[in-house]
């Protein structure tokens, strides 16, 4: 075959190529609505496709939900001044009021669908994701990966600064691909209708998700169970994964966490940032009740189902310092948050229908909270000071032999993502650059 020739069929292919793809988009983008994924016919080929996601929520599903607000059956007030009592009346009415006269759905998911979002059947699950790749070249892949009361909302104001630095202040080395999962059991992936979607399996579909995306060399990022998934895999070292980073690190030593949770209190010895690190973890034990209820009976939330208002306070109250930011917001004076970032996030569990099968992973969980996994790949750690705690340098240092990079901001908290993102990219530039 001549060059001229080989051109030519070069092209043809290329042309036919194109056209199946838009072919393929257009037959396969999936909605919410319209889900069938996973049938037991596909063939291994095509339940490992990547296809593209849209979402296109029935305008009738939207009436429902203000309706519901509308005729929410409200509690009595707290008998006391402050957040002691969980999630305040007061801030529940503000959210009430606004989510059901001016929150728009509509323009966040314009925002949605303005992303390159895709379904993959990994493990007999659809895993829903959102993909970005950099303009740069030699981006280093990251899998950031988000926790419970959070969502892929949670990771949205980083896509930018990520994979396009240089119009945020960075350099083209500084550029990342970002993939951003949906758990199992979250958002628009596949809700599991049998037991064993705990964190090692998750941690197995990530791993897998990166490979079938095509990347040799990547890094994984998480906060809440998203930094237990990214410790699992620093454990199970799926191919490609170089390295980790976490703005929740779990380094507490097991005598410590098992003292705590049997309410005997901070053992002596302690420097004083171990001391404050252990009266933090103390204060969160005796507070998480939403967890000890999803981790030992989730399927009795049957009601947050049933109930936006009753969902949404549910979510708020993931721990004081967040509900305090919260409260903030629809008090009219937002922080790192605003009211649209909040209904956003809570608005997507409650049209997707997964409160109570997002809490399945409590009770799917066997690892202790805070506790050492046995990381042996590089670490970089971020540490914020309205975690849940602060994780002291020396307990860091011993829970990830390989740490790269540890560092103390001076603002943000759990939602580190979502309430600082400048903060937080500028974190994983410094913390992961050693690794490209």
């Amino acid at each position: 075959m001549n060059l001229i020739s080989s051109k030519f069929w070069f092209r043809l292919a290329m042309l036919v190529g194109l056209s199946l793809e838009l072919t393929t988009f257009g037959a396969m983008a999936q909605t919410v609505k319209a889900s069938s994924y996973g049938t037991p016919h596909e063939s291994e080929a095509d339940s490992k496709a990547i296809r593209p996601f849209q979402v296109h929520i029935p305008e009738e599903e939207l009436t429902d939900l203000r309706k519901r607000i509308l005729a929410t059956r409200w509690p009595d007030k707290e008998t006391v001044s402050d957040q002691t009592q969980g999630t305040q009346l007061a801030t529940m009415n503000n959210l009430a009021h606004y989510w059901a006269n001016d929150y728009d759905w509509r323009k966040f998911e314009a925002k949605l669908n303005a992303l390159p979002m895709f379904v993959t059947n990994i493990d007999g699950e659809d895993i829903h994701f959102i993909h970005v790749r950099s303009k740069h070249e030699n981006a280093m892949p990251i899998i950031l990966m988000h926790g419970w009361p959070g969502s892929i909302v949670e990771k949205l104001k980083v896509i930018e600064p990520l994979t396009n630095p240089t119009a945020y202040g960075g350099k083209a080395s500084d550029a990342f691909d970002v993939v951003i999962p949906s758990m199992p059991g979250y958002g628009f992936s596949g809700k599991p209708t049998t037991t064993g979607w705990g964190p090692d399996r998750i941690a197995r579909a990530y791993g897998e998700l990166m490979n079938r995306l095509g990347y040799k060399k990547y890094v994984a990022q998480g906060g809440d169970w998203g930094a237990i998934i990214a410790d699992v895999m620093g454990v199970q070292q799926p191919s490609g994964l170089i390295g980790i980073h976490t703005n929740l690190p779990f380094v507490v030593p097991s005598d410590l966490e098992m003292a705590i949770q049997a309410g005997k209190g901070c053992p002596p010895g302690l420097t004083g940032e171990e001391k404050r690190a252990c009266a933090q973890l103390d204060f969160f034990y005796k507070h998480a009740g939403y967890a000890l209820l999803m981790g030992t009976r989730p399927q009795t939330l049957t009601g947050l189902a049933d109930s936006p208002v009753g969902l949404a306070a549910f979510m708020l109250d993931h721990d004081a310092k967040s509900l305090a930011l919260i409260t903030k917001a629809f008090n009219g004076q937002p922080g790192g948050l605003s009211r649209d970032d909040v209904l956003d996030n809570i608005t997507l569990y409650w049209l997707t229908n997964t409160p109570i099968s997002s809490a399945r992973l409590y009770w799917e969980n066997k690892y202790p909270f805070f506790g050492i996994k046995g990381v042996k790949l590089p670490v970089a750690v971020s540490v914020f000071p309205d975690e849940v705690y602060e994780a002291p340098k020396s307990w860091t240092q011993k829970a990830y032999p390989n740490l790269i990079y540890f560092n103390k901001v001076d603002k943000g908290g759990h939602f580190a993502t979502w309430e600082q993102p400048k903060l937080f990219v500028d974190e994983l530039r410094n913390g992961l650059r050693s690794l490209r």
